[in-house]
């Protein structure tokens, strides 16, 4: 009668040995909380204000950096319950009046930041993975949806207007002419959609091993970023893929913005932005 009262408890010993075990090994590996004021954890994102100020996306963090006049702080602490604003932010883009926008695949939704810093929903939480949000002159916003495999754009009041249908749109922008370049893991790998929704390839085929984004250059050149291939090409006016810049501090170069003749790339797995000249030289924008 003994043994048998106290079979049943080793399997919750075990148990409760197992987990301390896992805890031990995720303090051990760096999984548990770090200190988000000096630690940034998986930077998909960036965008920079015309100001100079940069915001950065941290899909772990999760939520936004800001980094101006050399200093980096958490703009937008967001929660770790899923289906909270921005528990999954994937994307930030900033608008003409330097206003933050960021979109956010847990509750389908892109948000606007208000002067409190606090996001205001725009799309009535009807994106299903936004992965990239580009602003015309106009203001006029437009979001690349994974799930759906749509770019939208989005009305100040009401839901998103359907602009077109791509396989696998991933990083957009917008050029002076209002036409939207969309980086594809479809069959071809850049494309460009002007105002009227007539889709025109840029790029045909997939000389990209993994791109994720795109961003126009001041003399009218497109620069894509390559996870795998740990890279940026560059693409002429005459649609010609060039590699341009390969770097060892490379290491999954994802989300991009250009600003005053420089491209900025966050690199998740090097959990840094990178700051690329004209000359493709590449410095850190902080030190670590």
């Amino acid at each position: 009668m003994l043994a048998s009262l106290q079979t049943p408890a080793r399997p919750l010993v075990r148990h409760r040995l197992v987990v301390g075990c896992l805890l031990g090994l995720m303090v051990a590996c760096g999984l548990h909380r770090v200190n988000a004021e000096t630690a940034v954890q998986y930077p998909v994102d960036v965008a920079v204000a015309s100001d100079g100020t940069v915001y950065v996306a941290d899909l772990n963090l999760p939520g936004i950096w800001r980094i101006r006049d050399g200093k980096r702080e958490i703009y937008f602490q967001a929660d770790k319950k899923f289906r909270t604003p921005l528990n999954r932010v994937r994307c930030v883009a900033v608008d003409p009046q330097n206003r933050l926008l960021a979109g956010d695949s847990s509750t389908w939704e892109v948000y606007r930041f208000d002067e409190s810093a606090q996001p205001q929903p725009l799309a009535k939480g009807k994106i299903g993975k936004p992965m990239g949000i580009a602003v015309a002159a106009d203001g006029t916003i437009y979001v690349s949806d994974l799930e759906v495999h749509r770019i939208w754009k989005l009305a100040e009041n009401g839901p998103p207007q359907e602009i077109v249908a791509l396989a696998a749109p991933i990083g957009i922008a917008v050029d002076s002419q209002s036409r939207l370049w969309v980086v594809s893991r479809g069959k071809h790998q850049l494309r460009r959609v002007a105002a009227d929704g007539k889709v025109e390839v840029v790029v045909s085929g997939q000389p990209f091993a993994f791109p994720h984004d795109v961003c126009l250059t001041a003399d009218g050149s497109a620069v894509v970023s390559d996870g795998y291939g740990k890279c940026l090409w560059r693409i002429t006016p005459n649609g010609k893929p060039e590699k341009w810049v390969s770097s060892p501090q490379f290491d999954n170069p994802v989300g991009l913005a250009f600003h005053q003749g420089k491209v900025y790339v966050a690199d998740s797995r090097a959990k840094m932005v990178f700051v690329v000249d004209e000359k493709g030289n590449v410095s850190r924008l902080w030190e670590k």
